[in-house]
């Protein structure tokens, strides 16, 4: 989401309504309500090798970034495919350590853990959960199942949000489990985030719309380390990274209108930088020695849900001056049950005004943080601010000292990390629609896939998009592509594919 990891994030189905426009009307699911609730080839090696491993979301440490790998140009269904399988769809992403890939799924009713041979695609072994409850979650664009898995080459750690975390062997035995309550994520749109491991602890950021903590176990026991409450982030989708900063190991988690630091051996929180986007799909990166944090949601002008009494006009069968749920159509209901905000089953002028209460506390931004701050920062270390082509899902992109945005639209726009400056700004791709995946990049190429299935592949650099290939999946991709050696992994609703040459 996010993660839209690639994670479970919103938003191409169209409800029926005719209060926004087409581009924010696909926008709507989550951008409504999430806001009102303000993120070695040998298997076993001990190290992580950039070459053989994309060991959680986004790759290592979420930066999208294989700085050795060599993938083909030309992906399609139909060029340089090594193999393809069909899989349950959920939106998680792969992860790959060795010759083993990694999804979670949600197959008929069951979430499970799935082992897969690299080389050609063979199911090893897949472990399910059992669960009393499943979480409240969006059924066109949401999914139990997206968080994507995290590894080190020995651990394999899966979360779902109707359950927990659980860790396995790289043969699939059970090591260790630690179940939580169901999530309630913002808007219920679904579980977003995903775990990851750093050094010896297993990490997750559990933001929801109540008890919001980021917390931290032991990776070979499961025994809680420490856990760090976070009572003003509910609008957050996202997966925390690692930053040294100044000799200080640091988790960096985005949420409700801040960007946080905390000490990685303890929990504790050292920084802080407010005022920014009041809901967070993405996750930050790192380069040049800075932070870099992109993110969008409605506010200000971008307002795209128009006035209550429209609303009202619209769905209010009974003209009782309220719209309870069960008068909005099934499809429509998934986008704005997040409205209902005292749960009552209806959806009120009160629930509006607390709405638009909300969406003005925080401003849609791209900032560069330098190092060595503590406590509020916000004045001190934002070396610059951007404001326009910003992401919804899609994490920002660091890559040969230019930070990369696409929002949906297929606009593209990149910007010299240091300076701030735009080389290009708001381009437009030959792919349009929404875009959930993120991007990556590899051997001066970047990778992009657009939710309804086209993928562009363009030059690095340059003073504008240079388009060098397009495919068309010919259906939705929500999951991040993920770059091990001379080969890419494309997750679409149906199929797991390999390509190489």
């Amino acid at each position: 989401m996010g993660e839209v990891d690639g994670a479970s994030t919103p938003c191409a189905f169209e409800p029926d309504t005719s209060l926004m426009n087409p581009l924010n009307q696909r926008l709507s699911a989550l951008l409504l309500v999430g806001i009102t609730f303000a993120l070695a080839e040998t298997r076993g090696a001990p190290a992580e090798t950039e070459t053989a491993s994309w060991s959680q979301f986004r790759g290592p440490n979420a930066a999208g970034v294989a700085p050795s790998a060599k993938p083909p140009i030309e992906i399609g269904p139909g060029s340089n495919v090594l193999w393809e399988i069909d899989v349950p769809w959920a939106p998680s992403s792969p992860s790959i350590w060795g010759d083993h890939l990694f999804l979670t799924t949600y197959d008929g009713g069951k979430l499970e853990t799935r082992a897969y041979r690299r080389k050609d695609g063979e199911l090893l072994w897949k472990r399910g959960v059992e669960v009393k409850e499943l979480e409240v979650f969006h059924r066109s664009d949401g999914s139990p199942a997206g968080s994507t898995v995290a590894t080190d080459g020995q651990h394999v750690v899966s979360y779902f949000g109707s359950f927990g975390l659980i860790c396995y062997d790289f043969d699939g035995e059970e090591l260790w489990r630690h179940p939580m309550p169901v999530a309630l994520s913002a808007g219920s749109f679904g579980t977003g985030t995903s775990p990851i491991i750093a050094g010896k602890a297993v990490v997750l950021q559990r933001d929801q719309r109540k008890n919001s903590k980021l917390i931290a176990l032991d990776v070979a026991t499961g025994k809680p380390l420490w856990e760090s409450p976070r009572p003003d982030a509910s609008g957050s989708f996202g997966a925390p990274i690692v930053w040294e900063n100044n000799g200080v190991d640091e988790l960096v988690v985005a949420g409700s209108t801040k960007l946080k630091g905390y000490a990685l051996d303890s929990g504790k929180q050292r920084w802080v930088v407010q005022g920014l986007s009041t809901l967070s799909c993405t996750t930050p990166v790192l380069g040049q020695g800075q932070l870099y944090y992109a993110a969008w949601c409605p506010g200000g002008a971008d307002r795209p849900w128009g006035k209550w009494s429209d609303f009202r006009g619209s769905h209010d069968s009974d003209s009782d001056g309220q719209v309870a749920l069960a008068e909005l159509s099934e499809d429509s209901r998934d986008f704005f049950r997040g409205l209902d905000l005292d749960d009552d089953g209806t959806i009120t002028e009160k629930d509006w005004e607390m709405l638009e209460e909300v969406a003005a506390q925080g401003e849609n931004m791209l900032v560069a943080v330098g190092p060595g701050g503590e406590g509020d920062v916000t004045d001190s270390h934002v070396a610059w601010s951007y404001t326009k082509g910003l992401p919804y899902v899609p994490s920002p992109l660091y890559y040969k000292g230019r930070i990369y945005l696409v929002r949906d639209g297929g606009i593209l726009t990149s910007i010299d990390a240091e300076s701030g400056d735009p080389i290009y700004s708001r381009e437009r791709l030959p792919a349009g629609g929404s875009y959930y995946a993120s991007p990556v990049a590899a051997d001066d190429r970047i990778y992009l896939a657009s939710l309804p299935g086209k993928l562009t592949v363009i030059k690095a650099g340059g003073d504008t998009p240079e388009v060098l290939h397009e495919a068309d999946f010919g259906e939705r991709i929500f999951a991040t592509p993920a770059l091990v050696g001379d080969k890419l992994y494309l997750r679409t609703k149906s199929k797991l594919y390999a390509f190489g040459k």
